[in-house]
């Protein structure tokens, strides 16, 4: 029980400032971690870690909403297409090995993180403005599938693609990006949560619930952070925490 509580701590509080921070999907350090140090499958770490990401992920929208820093109804667009690909998603995943969703995850985080220091995306709001609609719906719709999947398949709730494929594909600038990454994670891991209970059945609930309490109280704390630090200040916090996050628990992975 100990054990269980520290390592639901750990998660769920890096997890939580992940998601608050930078729109990183709770379940990108959640999984890894239940699936390395706990046991759990990765079926049943994925459904726990997309739990978590529900309450936090709609905290941290909240937060980015009451400071203007989220896009809406070009997000509801994308959610669509998001939505039908997790539920695909989360049907393939069932049929991956254990260690390959935990590694893709942790490799991932890394790469991401490396990716924002060494060539950040400084992006003005306007940008984003220069699009037609029927661009934006096409691209919303094409990059969501993709997210959805993701989402789904490693119960990242797309949270490290949504943050890229915003900045870099939509041009989104950066805690507008992270805004609406955080509100259609909130859908998209809600979604992918359900399918991952009705199809592999309940978690360990003890272990769910920790999970779940830690994660929005990091969410809540980074999110209030994010808003008010600069741009630059914000994004190279982004690049640091993913890329500690990613080398500590790679380091870990192979001492567990």
């Amino acid at each position: 029980m100990i054990l269980k509580t520290v390592i639901c701590l750990i998660a769920g509080l890096f997890a939580g400032v992940g998601t608050g921070l930078s729109g990183l999907s709770a379940a990108s350090v959640i999984s890894p971690m239940l699936i390395s140090f706990l046991g759990v499958s990765a079926y049943e770490a994925v459904g726990i870690a997309l739990a978590s990401d529900v309450l936090a992920s709609a905290v941290s929208a909240y937060t980015y909403a009451k400071n203007k820093n989220i896009d809406i109804k070009n997000g509801l667009v994308m959610l669509g297409s998001v939505l039908v690909f997790t539920l695909i998603g989360s049907y393939v995943s069932k049929l991956v090995p254990n260690q390959i969703m935990g590694n893709f995850s942790i490799y991932m985080m890394l790469l991401v993180g490396i990716k924002f220091i060494v060539k950040p995306v400084l992006t003005p709001k306007e940008v984003a403005d220069e699009k037609t609609v029927r661009t934006k719906i096409i691209q919303s719709l094409l990059c969501g599938g993709l997210i959805g999947f993701i989402c789904g398949f490693i119960g990242a709730g797309g949270g490290m693609m949504l943050l890229l494929i915003l900045t870099s594909v939509l041009r989104y600038e950066l805690k507008t990006a992270i805004g609406t990454s955080v509100f259609i994670m909130t859908f998209t891991a809600l979604t992918g949560g359900v399918s991952h209970f009705i199809i592999g059945g309940m978690p360990d609930l003890v272990i769910l619930f920790l999970c779940i309490l830690f994660t929005l109280l990091g969410a809540r704390l980074s999110a209030q952070f994010a808003n008010r630090a600069s741009e630059v200040v914000l994004i190279r916090t982004l690049g640091a925490i993913l890329s500690i996050l990613g080398l500590v628990m790679i380091g870990m992975s192979f001492f567990s």
